[in-house]
């Protein structure tokens, strides 16, 4: 991918999270997630870092929030991957487990694991068969060993 449609891309992407908080931002039913995370296993190839992730996110709204497709939110220059299929439901007050498989570049890696914040874009399925997105800060399981 040429770096000019990759800046493109990056910016559809921003717009489309824009317009989905502000929608947010006027539903008074939206969905609270919380997320937290586990380092299962990290292979270095080249440049890129594979990693396998636990994923925990619990439900704080009042609603079922059924899951379809979570997109991992590396850094504000480089705003998601490719979007992953995560079929899950989480009831209210409650959490789901789920194991996913991430691709990162090395370099943002280490930032990450020196305490930036990993995120995710969750894309949900609401009633009346509306889409909706929440951006999920995660947070370590238990404490993350130095790699």
């Amino acid at each position: 991918m040429t770096p000019r449609i990759s800046q493109i891309s990056s910016l559809l992407v921003l717009a489309g999270l824009f317009v989905v908080t502000i929608a947010f931002a006027d539903a008074g039913d939206a969905s609270h997630l919380s997320g937290l995370y586990r380092v299962l296993g990290k292979t270095e190839i080249g440049s890129q870092t594979h990693l396998r992730l636990q994923l925990q996110l619990a439900n704080h709204g009042s609603r079922d929030l059924q899951i379809e497709r979570i997109t991992f939110w590396h850094s504000p220059h480089r705003p998601g991957g490719r979007p992953l299929a995560c079929s899950l439901l989480v009831h209210p007050g409650s959490s789901a487990n789920t194991t996913q498989e991430v691709v990162m570049p090395s370099a943002e890696y280490r930032l990450w694991a020196q305490g930036a914040r990993l995120k995710l874009l969750v894309a949900v399925d609401e009633p009346g068969g509306r889409k909706a997105t929440e951006l999920v800060r995660l947070d370590p399981i238990s404490s993350r060993e130095k790699n």
